[in-house]
């Protein structure tokens, strides 16, 4: 049988299919071939039909293939995840750009669509988040505006979910948490509180589980990004994690422009006319000097 690992604990791996849940362990070959099984993972099962007894919770079964991944993130490790919703609240905590723009780069480099969701919008004057609305929707990403505390915006996500493998990212404190359990009330995720003293919010994911979502696909429900460094990427190849970048791609006087310190640069030439949102790119010149750094040392 065919499904998808939803959770893994202890070297036991939980695989969905249609509406029922296997507990498997993976097949040794696994170990030799140096291959881990991945939350997300579509994976072929044998069940053990001589092997099951009343008290376990679960039809006993054994992961005995591994179908190609679409993609891997490595923290979290998920297998085939289709979106990434970008959380972050629009006053409280404070929302940081270069962290949000961090995350995104971080979406963009596992070729996984990303969403940028700003929450807890009540009680909050627009003009307060609309530039960052508008900088964002310049640079081609979706964002969408919403309280999960007043029901605003909810409708929007349950579409975005649909059908869909879909993780929330962001920092903590900004209601990740509180926005799953107001979509899908049945999750009851534990929500943890913005602490007074340091102005960040507390950890409250411990592992990482696929949720079934209502009206189709799964949510996954991750301690989220371990860690938002991204050395790994050639400091050349940065532009190309910019998508407002590729509308000016070839207008450049010099093949291989960086969008720096070259003369007759498109994207700086679009810049200068407001067709760029400047924060934006002044984190893409920060990010591109630390990795230049990064390589010399």
């Amino acid at each position: 049988m065919q499904g998808t690992i939803i959770k893994g604990i202890a070297g036991f791996y939980y695989v969905r299919v249609e509406k029922e849940v296997f507990e498997c362990k993976a097949r040794g070959k696994f170990r030799k071939e140096g291959l881990v099984p991945l939350i997300g993972d579509e994976v072929c099962i044998e069940v053990d039909e001589d092997n099951q007894d009343n008290h376990y919770a679960y039809k006993q079964g054994q992961i005995v293939d591994i179908l190609p991944r679409q993609n891997k993130l490595i923290r979290p490790p998920v297998a085939n995840v289709d979106q990434g919703l970008i959380v972050f609240a629009v006053t409280y905590p404070e929302i940081h750009l270069d962290l949000l723009d961090r995350f995104l780069i971080m979406v963009e480099l596992e070729g996984i669509k990303p969403y940028i969701i700003l929450n807890k919008i009540d009680g909050t004057k627009p003009e307060t988040y609309e530039w960052i609305v508008e900088g964002y929707k310049k640079s081609g990403y979706d964002v969408l505006c919403v309280s999960a505390k007043q029901n605003i915006g909810l409708d929007e996500i349950r579409q975005v979910l649909k059908d869909k493998i879909s993780f929330f990212a962001g920092p903590s404190g900004v209601g990740k948490s509180t926005l799953l359990n107001a979509i899908e009330p049945h999750l009851k995720l534990q929500t943890g509180d913005v602490s007074e003293k340091i102005k960040r919010g507390k950890h409250t994911t411990r592992h990482v589980e696929l949720l079934p979502f209502s009206e189709g696909g799964y949510v996954l429900d991750t301690p989220g990004f371990t860690s938002l460094q991204f050395e790994e990427i050639p400091e050349n190849d940065l532009k190309f994690y910019f998508p407002e970048f590729k509308r000016y791609e070839g207008q450049c006087k010099f093949s291989g422009c960086s969008h720096i310190h070259e003369p007759k640069c498109a994207v700086k030439e679009a810049l200068e006319r407001d067709e760029l949102f400047k924060p934006r790119y002044e984190n893409y010149v920060t990010y591109y000097n630390q990795l230049k750094e990064t390589r010399k040392w």
